[in-house]
């Protein structure tokens, strides 16, 4: 009977070690929708846990939410695109550095009608305002998100207050990106998105981008590590080898190399050592 508890013992206290080591192995990442939307991490990720070991389990929600979650320490790595706000992160504390991982840019889709005429338009303040003053239907994710910070200050350098318009011409769906899509085709609005996300989307209908090509329109991602002087439980060691691996040569070449319908999605452009 002694045996059998001492062997019993054995088993939990090896369990318990097992567990222990998986968790070393294994990080959270706070992260962007668009990212995932897309793909990407579909992609590069079992090319990370196979060199390294480390499982990368990934929260996409909008940036504004995961800089949130990211300083309640409900994760290891923040991967987002809103380049003030992340800033901000790392100036608080929260984050130990911020580093320029990768870019695209954002676009405007519409309906083949183009009800406001911006089809072809390079001008991104000019296509809102037209819009506006067309008063055509535009659909908002109106979620806090990178894409949502960019859109909000795009209209405010148009000179346009969107909010007068709110529930008449301009929709907030307060949802993703992919939601707000399907919700924007679905009532015939213009919808500004990520490129990546646009050309993974699967129910473009007639829908084409309108507006695209404005600097004003270039789309940065940075990923940061969480800081461990504010957050104790970080699995440090194991966010530090991801963010190090997405911005070495290795990862920096992975990025370049994911395209969808033969287009590539994300531009590393990390620093090099």
């Amino acid at each position: 009977m002694k045996l059998n508890q001492s062997f019993g013992a054995s088993i939990v206290a090896l369990t318990l070690a097992t567990s222990a080591i998986a968790a070393d192995q294994s990080i959270i990442v706070q992260s962007t929708t668009s990212t995932a939307n897309s793909g990407l991490y579909d992609y590069l990720l079992p090319m990370f846990q196979d060199k390294t070991g480390i499982q990368v389990n990934v929260v996409a929600v909008g940036t504004g939410q995961a800089i949130k979650n990211a300083q309640n320490c409900d994760g290891d790595v923040l991967l987002v695109h809103a380049k003030a706000s992340e800033e901000k992160f790392v100036e608080a504390g929260f984050g130990t550095t911020r580093t320029d991982l990768m870019y695209n840019d954002f676009v405007i889709v519409g309906p083949a009608a183009d009800p406001a005429s911006v089809g072809g338009m390079d001008d991104v303040q000019g296509a809102l305002s037209k819009i506006s003053d067309s008063e055509a239907l535009f659909a908002s994710r109106g979620d806090d998100s990178g894409t949502h910070k960019k859109e909000v200050a795009l209209w405010a350098d148009a000179g346009v207050d969107p909010a007068t318009g709110s529930g008449e011409w301009y929709r907030e769906t307060g949802s993703g990106m992919g939601a707000t899509l399907n919700a924007g085709i679905g009532m015939g609005a213009y919808v500004m998105t990520d490129r990546a996300t646009w050309i993974s989307f699967g129910n473009k209908q007639d829908y084409e981008i309108k507006v695209e090509g404005d600097d004003d329109l270039f789309n940065q991602y940075g990923v940061i590590p969480v800081n461990p002087s504010q957050c104790p439980s970080v699995n440090v060691e194991a966010a530090k080898s991801f963010a190090d691996w997405l911005i070495s040569e290795d990862g920096q070449s992975a990025i370049a190399a994911y395209e969808v319908s033969d287009q590539q999605l994300f531009f590393p452009n990390a620093p090099k050592n």
